[in-house]
């Protein structure tokens, strides 16, 4: 049974299994949002109405990924402080009129329009939305952060699944224009009605008593290994830049892979643009999948040993992709390099709680998503140029592959900082 609670409007939990409900809230807060991953279908259309050129079609989508991690650091300490509901409201209305602002630019035929509207109006509603349930989920899975984490950011991962291919349903019988229109009062009323369970737990509240709790602690290790911290605070410390370098690099060597997918598994292995489109979409599925899985697997090994591992298979995996191979097996490298990249974002939350706190997760979360915002556009950029002068794939893998290696001395360097950290506290663990 649901009872409301202070100051945030929303509902506490009588039963420890209804914090699922707050779970299944934070995920339809994030698949909206993730339509973002979804934005190619506008591509051609946009270019048969208007003649838009790709180049000006994609720079809608790289301001949103700028605009998602800058107002994220910027409004992080403000979602904090007025609570998850209204965060989430105020992701739905800017979310919402991003995607219809973008539609009148096309019925217009306004290219500023449109890009204004999706990529600096919608952009900001990424932000707050990418960020707004994820302290109040972790609050509610102190004993699992980082599947809690996974569970959020999945909904993230799954949302061109979703949306992609209704877009295109769509646009079979409406104008483009019109399907913005409808996708803008479905993803408002989803994100809104989704805010209205999200809540932090009462006071006190434990989700394991008793001899629950003894178990949970059996099998797991305690994370943190410092007390609550603020964001000034947090950006004094080392610890702080070798998390946002870490995640700089798995996004950008990721999103790099995302932008050329298509006509890489073309060019290297002789696939058809038919087999080519379902890896596409394949990767939108191990994107979701592997943010679940990742983040599971570090409440068990830690989140350092999770992301050295990232590092170590990528590096492997990009080495690998530069030679000739089967089909089979480059497909299977590309989606367990994809799930490697959707797995940084689920970890991220819990990282942060693990060496910073919770005090001020969503302000500290908000700014390591800066990475994201400048790694969005830093790779795609430099990988189309490279491929520009190059004409062929072989130097973009083994420039990632070296990416990954220095990435991985990053990971060392941060288990090198938990290690004196835990030795100064003594009784906390990494």
């Amino acid at each position: 049974m649901l009872k409301p609670i202070a100051p945030h409007g929303g509902f506490a939990m009588q039963k420890t299994q209804n914090r699922w409900l707050i779970a299944a809230g934070a995920v339809c807060v994030h698949l909206p949002i993730g339509s973002v991953y979804a934005y190619s279908v506008l591509t051609l259309p946009l270019n048969d109405l208007h003649g838009w050129v790709k180049s000006d079609v994609t720079m809608a989508f790289s301001l949103a990924i700028l605009l998602l991690g800058f107002s994220a650091a910027f409004l992080g300490p403000t979602i904090d402080r007025i609570g998850p509901q209204k965060a989430a409201r105020l992701c739905a209305a800017f979310y919402a009129l991003g995607i219809a602002g973008a539609g009148a630019g096309i019925h217009l035929g306004i290219l500023p329009l449109f890009i204004l509207s999706y990529g600096f109006i919608g952009g900001i509603g990424l932000g707050i939305g990418y960020i707004a349930p994820v302290p109040t989920l972790l609050k509610w899975f102190p004993d699992r952060r980082g599947m809690a984490g996974g569970m959020a950011v999945m909904g993230f991962g799954f949302g061109s699944l979703v949306f992609g291919p209704l877009m295109v349903a769509m646009m079979k019988f409406l104008p483009v224009w019109a399907v913005l229109y409808a996708l803008a009062g479905v993803y408002g009323a989803i994100i809104f009605l989704a805010s209205r369970v999200l809540a932090p737990p009462p006071e006190g509240w434990s989700p394991t008593p008793g001899a629950a709790s003894q178990a949970q602690a059996a099998t797991q290790k305690p994370r943190r290994v410092s007390a609550d911290m603020t964001l000034k605070e947090a950006l004094r410390t080392p610890r702080f830049y070798y998390l946002w370098l870490m995640m700089f690099t798995n996004i950008g060597c990721g999103i790099s892979i995302i932008s050329v997918a298509s006509p890489m598994a073309q060019e290297m292995t002789g696939m058809t643009t038919l087999q080519a489109a379902g890896l596409v979409g394949m990767m939108g599925l191990f994107n979701g999948l592997g943010r679940f899985f990742w983040a599971s697997v570090s409440d068990y090994i830690g989140r350092t040993a999770t992301f050295i591992a990232f590092f170590v298979l990528q590096f492997g995996i990009y080495l690998l992709l530069a030679k000739p191979m089967a089909q089979p097996l480059f497909y299977a490298l590309v989606l367990l390099m994809i799930s490697c990249y959707g797995g940084g974002f689920a970890c991220l939350p819990a990282f942060i709680s693990d060496i910073f706190g919770i005090r001020q997760l969503g302000a500290i979360l908000g700014c390591a998503l800066t990475a994201w915002g400048i790694a969005g556009i830093a790779g795609p950029t430099i990988t189309t140029r490279l491929l520009e002068h190059t004409g062929n794939y072989t130097l973009i893998l083994h420039i990632l592959a070296g990416a990954m290696a220095a990435a991985f001395a990053i990971a060392l360097l941060m288990s090198a900082a938990l290690r004196r950290l835990r030795a100064e506290a003594g009784h906390l663990r990494e």
